[in-house]
């Protein structure tokens, strides 16, 4: 079953409070919700459990990164750590143009992905299994994105060291944060000073419906990363560059 009517009203005026117009994509939206749900009885794709959370906190969340103006023309990004498929599967349903790489970690994730993209036939959305610090070291990944994008993976000193290495010089790379943002932006620049990066912007606004705080935080790519970084699995978070 796909989104009910109420469903379908929160997505149009949260879309209309994010300035967009879901209506031509509503039959999109409510197929990954009911494909979601279904995936979500054999496989632990999300915590949300209603269709209000999934809604808001999904769809709308990952629909935030619309305000930012850097989303325009045939881009070729990557959702790190996409999870069940956010923000990068909302983000290609409304932006067809963009080239949208799925990875994550875990196989099942990603075979739903490859589901979902084959359903909703999302042509340029690729699924991709693997880990961050392994495959930034492949030269077909290694600065050959123009976004990273990246919602609830690390905290900002490890995140940033698994996601710029991706990037090209002059790409950015985009992560959705919380209310405490600040505590995780306060020893960011030495580890951006070794990744070959700088904080470029960070946008506070409101979730829809919610009253909790967000935060797009904006790093840009000013130079080329060392070949050391991203160190080994599991480094990055432990063992923080900040």
């Amino acid at each position: 079953m796909g989104l009910t009517e109420e469903g379908e009203r929160l997505l149009l005026e949260g879309g209309r409070a994010l300035g967009l117009d879901l209506r031509p994509h509503l039959p999109a939206f409510s197929l990954l919700y009911q494909l979601l749900m279904a995936a979500n009885q054999r496989v632990n794709l999300t915590a949300l459990r209603t269709e209000e959370e999934v809604v808001v906190k999904h769809f709308l969340d990952s629909l935030t990164l619309l305000r930012l103006p850097l989303w325009e023309g045939p881009l070729r990004v990557l959702d790190l750590g996409t999870g069940a498929g956010f923000p990068g599967l909302p983000l290609k349903i409304v932006r067809t143009e963009l080239e949208v790489v799925l990875l994550d970690a875990v196989r099942k994730k990603v075979a739903f992905l490859g589901e979902a993209v084959q359903a909703l036939g999302l042509r340029g959305a690729y699924p991709l299994w693997g880990r961050a610090e392994e495959l930034a070291h492949r030269p077909e990944h290694r600065e050959a994105y123009d976004r990273v994008v990246a919602r609830a993976v690390a905290p900002l000193c490890a995140l940033s060291e698994l996601s710029l290495p991706f990037l090209r010089v002059g790409g950015r790379m985009v992560a959705q944060k919380g209310p405490r943002v600040a505590e995780e932006l306060k020893p960011l620049p030495r580890a951006l000073g070794l990744l070959g990066g700088t904080l470029e912007e960070v946008r506070p606004l409101r979730l829809p419906f919610l009253e909790e705080g967000r935060a797009l935080v904006v790093l840009s790519k000013v130079a080329p990363t060392p070949k050391a970084y991203p160190r080994r699995p599991g480094v990055p978070e432990k063992k923080p560059l900040c």
